[in-house]
């Protein structure tokens, strides 16, 4: 009986033994599927069949010689929410990233000083964005974070409403003669509207200086910004002064127009990052 039992007790430690082998190498395989399948089809899963359309994309600047800033390097990452119209609403836009050359570095001017300019992922409202599964749980967790930190006013991991923060460092009077010679960023509105309402905030790392910003109805007006002929929607909430952080809501936007962000040509750090979100109104 016990040498039964002693076989019996053998062959169980093997069974273990080889479940146990098998369980270590089901795991790495099964792990290495998933992330596989996420990152060439990952964006499926949140293809969304209501009338939203989510464009993400991100700005990399490089000032050039010219400027006086110390950092040469500013980053935007914007979030742009929008809705179909009926005509497309069966369309699904999905961004094909293979098919488009969006990395490509394009030399520009502003106020006669040069930069580099980058856009990445940018569809010009063309397309839809649609998340990977780690880059949607990673959003959701530093949305969370930001909430409890009170650095996010909203509890909603897809839309984001940043404080009113003031910069403290100098006056507004001071910041309007700083960003005359400043650098200055356009984002698009994406509407299938002629005129439309849109939610949005911008915050930014720096400390050390205050953004401008403004609601204009085309991008010719950025090359108007720093002159009397600059023009801009000035109904409450349509723009922004001297802030680190802020949020607000414009109407009655024409769907040519877009998000003018400014930066003062003194900016310290090594790199600015500036988030940008915008939420149209359906």
């Amino acid at each position: 009986m016990r040498s039964l039992w002693h076989r019996y007790s053998k062959k169980l430690a093997v069974l273990g033994y080889t479940v146990k082998k098998i369980f270590y190498v089901i795991i790495p395989i099964l792990a290495f599927s998933i992330i596989f399948v996420n990152a060439f089809y990952g964006h499926l899963i949140f293809t969304s069949e209501t009338q939203e359309i989510v464009n993400k994309y991100s700005v990399y600047v490089h000032l050039l010689s010219e400027w006086q800033s110390d950092s040469k390097n500013i980053i935007f990452d914007v979030t742009n929410s929008w809705y179909k119209s009926d005509k497309i609403n069966n369309v699904n836009h999905v961004f094909d990233a293979e098919f488009k050359e969006y990395n490509k570095n394009q030399l520009q001017e502003i106020n006669g000083k040069s930069y580099v300019e980058l856009k990445h992922e940018f569809s010009n409202c063309q397309e839809e964005w649609q998340p990977m599964l780690y880059r949607k749980a990673i959003d959701a967790v530093r949305h969370k974070i930001e909430y409890v930190q009170g650095q996010q006013l909203s509890t909603d991991p897809d839309v984001s409403v940043y404080p009113n923060i003031e910069n403290q460092n100098y006056d507004n009077l001071e910041q309007q003669s700083k960003i005359k010679n400043g650098f200055t960023q356009f984002f698009p509105i994406c509407t299938s509207k002629d005129v439309t309402s849109y939610d949005y905030s911008v915050k930014t790392d720096n400390n050390d200086l205050g953004f401008d910003v403004y609601f204009i109805s085309s991008s010719i007006e950025r090359e108007q910004f720093g002159n009397s002929e600059f023009d801009f929607y000035t109904e409450l909430g349509c723009y922004g002064q001297n802030k680190q952080s802020y949020s607000g809501t414009c109407e009655n936007i024409k769907n040519v127009g877009g998000l003018l962000v400014i930066f003062p040509d003194d900016l310290k750090p090594w790199t600015t990052k500036v988030t940008v979100n915008l939420y149209e109104h359906n």
